[in-house]
C-alpha cells in the first residue's frame, strides 16, 4: 500500500514531536556536567567529519567551495563548542544574596530547527550543540535541496549524543521534508521555540506559526571604505569575504560605498585584486540573472563563482576574476544590485563625503537587510562612532571581513550561524543566537519589605466603612484625610522607594 507523501510527512512530524517531548523531560533532569560531556562528544564527532560532510554538501547543492565549507563545519562544531563550553545553562545560574534573588535556567523544551541549503551541515552542527547545551530536544527540518547532507550530519550528531548517554529522541530529523511537514512542525503546540534560518518566506512562516520563534531576515550589508582606510587591506577583506564559499553567508558584503576623493584608488585596487567592473550593458545582462520575476533571489546564482555567473549571462571576463562589480547610482526593490546577492557580485556606489555615504548605506539597509550587518573600513574613530550610533544594524563590523566577522570567526562575537536582526529587522533578538537564547530564567525572590515599610512611619488611612462606598463615597473617604496628611504619606512613600 502506497502512502501519500504529504500525509506521511505530517504524521512523521507528529511522531517526532511526541517522542522528543518525552525524551526532553528525561534530558532536562541531567545536571550541567552530564550535559557538558554530551556537548563535547558531539562537537568532537562533528569536527572529525568536517571534510567529508563539507564535500557531501557541496556535491549535493552545487553551492560554494568545499574547502570553505570545512571551515564552516569547524565553526559550527569546534568554535561553537569553545565559545559555549563554560556557560552555565541549567540549574542555579546566579544567586544574589544581598537582594535574595536566585536565577534558575529552564530549557524551552522541543526546538524546531529549520536548516538552509546554503549552510546545511554546519547549521545542523551549530544548532544541535546550542540545543543540547541548553537542555532542549531538537527536531531538524531539512531544506529539500540539501536533504541527504543534512540527514548524514544528523546521523553523526545523533550517534555521538546517544553514545554520551543522551536519551533517544532528544536529537531527531525529519526524513521526508515537505511544505506540509514544515508547516505541521512550526505549528505543533508542543514546540517550545523555532530556530528559523533560511529564506524570508520561511522566517515569516515561523513568526506567524503561533509558537515562539527566533528568525533572521535577509542580509544586504554595504561596506563603506572611508578616506582614512587602508585601501588594499579593505579590498582584500571584502573580496576574501565575498568569495568565501562563494558568498553564501548572509553577513557577506553586498555593495561597496566609498568617497569620491578615493574612488579611483579603490577601483584600481579592486581591479588589481581580481575585481571586474561591468559595463552598463554587462550589468544589465548579469542583473537579469540575479532576481526572479517574483522579486526573489534566483537560486541558480547562489554560491556560484564570478566566472560561472558571467558565463551564464554571456559576459566575457578575464581569467582570475574573483568578483563582479557593477557601478550603481540608485537603490530600490527593482534594482537587483541593491539587494542581497549570495554570490560574488557587488554593487559600487561613489558619494561626495562620509555623510552622504552614511545616508546611502542607510538607504541600502532600509531597502533590504535592516537589522542585520554592515562593515566599515576606516581609521577615523569619530566616523566609526557616528556609523555605530545611526546604522540600523545589529552588527557593525570594523576593518574585517563581513561574512566571517559576522558569524564570529574573525571577531569577538559569539560563533553563530543564526544572526538576529533585532526589532528593526523584525526579529525577536539582535544576538548571535546561542544557548542562552534557548532557556527561560526562573527567578526565586524573597520578600525584603512589608507594605508598612513602603508607607513609612505615617499611619495607614482608616478603613472606609461599607456605608461610605456608595454614591459619593469616594469624596467622603477623601475628606477623612487632610491635605497635610496626604502630603506626609506621599513624601514617606517616595523616600522609601529611593
Amino acid at each position: 500500500m502506497e502512502f501519500d507523501r504529504d500525509l506521511y510527512s505530517i504524521q512523521e512530524v507528529r511522531n517526532l514531536v511526541a517522542k522528543a517531548k518525552a525524551a526532553q523531560r528525561e534530558y532536562a533532569a541531567f545536571d550541567q556536567s552530564r550535559i557538558d560531556e554530551a556537548v563535547r562528544a558531539v562537537a568532537e564527532a562533528c569536527a572529525a567529519e568536517a571534510e567529508r560532510l563539507a564535500k557531501m554538501a557541496c556535491e549535493e547543492t552545487g553551492f560554494g567551495v568545499w574547502q570553505d565549507k570545512v571551515l564552516k563545519n569547524l565553526l559550527g562544531s569546534t568554535m561553537t563548542y569553545e565559545a559555549i563550553k563554560d556557560l552555565k545553562t541549567v540549574g542555579v545560574l546566579r544567586e544574589d544574596r544581598e537582594k535574595k534573588v536566585t536565577e534558575i535556567g529552564v530549557p524551552m523544551g522541543v526546538v524546531a530547527a529549520l536548516i538552509p541549503s546554503t549552510n546545511p551541515t554546519s547549521t545542523v552542527m551549530y544548532k544541535s550543540l546550542i540545543c543540547l547545551k541548553s537542555g532542549n530536544a531538537i527536531i531538524i527540518s531539512p531544506h529539500p535541496g540539501a536533504r541527504n547532507s543534512i540527514l548524514e550530519t544528523f546521523r553523526v550528531v545523533e550517534k555521538a549524543a546517544r553514545a554520551a548517554g543522551v536519551p533517544d529522541g532528544v536529537v531527531q530529523c525529519v526524513s521526508t521534508p515537505t511544505p506540509e511537514s514544515t508547516s505541521a512542525l512550526l505549528k505543533h503546540p508542543d514546540i517550545g521555540i523555532i530556530l528559523a534560518t533560511g529564506g524570508e518566506a520561511m522566517v515569516k512562516a515561523a513568526y506567524s506559526s503561533g509558537n515562539p520563534a527566533l528568525g533572521v531576515g535577509p542580509g544586504n550589508g554595504p561596506s563603506f571604505i572611508e578616506r582614512s582606510a587602508d585601501i588594499p587591506a579593505a579590498i582584500r577583506r571584502i573580496f576574501d569575504s565575498k568569495t568565501f564559499d562563494n558568498g553564501t553567508i548572509c553577513a557577506s558584503e553586498q555593495s561597496i560605498v566609498t568617497e569620491r576623493c578615493i574612488a579611483d584608488k579603490v577601483m584600481d585596487e579592486a581591479k588589481r585584486q581580481g575585481g571586474y567592473f561591468l559595463s552598463d550593458e554587462e550589468s544589465k545582462r548579469v542583473g537579469a540573472y540575479l532576481m526572479r520575476a517574483n522579486g526573489t533571489m534566483n537560486p541558480k546564482i547562489v554560491g556560484r563563482s564570478a566566472k560561472t555567473i558571467a558565463d551564464m549571462a554571456g559576459v566575457s571576463v578575464p581569467e582570475g576574476t574573483r568578483v563582479l562589480i557593477s557601478p550603481q547610482t540608485t537603490v530600490g526593490k527593482d534594482n537587483p544590485y541593491s539587494r542581497e546577492k549570495l554570490c560574488p557580485v557587488l554593487a559600487f556606489y561613489v558619494e561626495e563625503d562620509w555623510e552622504r555615504a552614511c545616508a546611502r548605506c542607510m538607504e541600502i539597509l532600509f531597502n533590504e537587510g535592516r537589522g542585520h550587518t554592515m562593515t566599515i573600513h576606516s581609521q577615523n574613530e569619530d566616523i566609526i562612532r557616528e556609523f555605530a550610533l545611526k546604522k540600523p544594524v545589529s552588527r557593525l563590523l570594523v576593518n574585517t571581513a563581513g561574512s566571517l566577522g559576522g558569524v564570529g570567526a574573525l571577531t569577538g562575537l559569539a560563533p553563530a550561524l543564526t544572526l538576529g536582526c533585532g526589532a528593526v529587522g523584525g526579529s525577536a533578538t539582535s544576538d548571535n543566537v546561542g544557548p542562552m537564547n534557548l532557556i527561560n530564567i526562573r527567578r526565586v525572590a524573597y520578600g525584603l519589605k512589608e507594605l508598612s515599610d513602603l508607607r513609612g512611619e505615617s499611619p495607614a488611612p482608616e478603613a472606609v466603612s461599607a456605608a461610605t462606598c456608595g454614591e459619593g463615597g469616594g469624596e467622603r473617604a477623601a475628606s477623612l484625610l487632610s491635605r497635610e496628611d496626604i502630603e506626609a504619606i506621599t513624601r514617606a512613600v517616595i523616600a522609601r522607594l529611593r
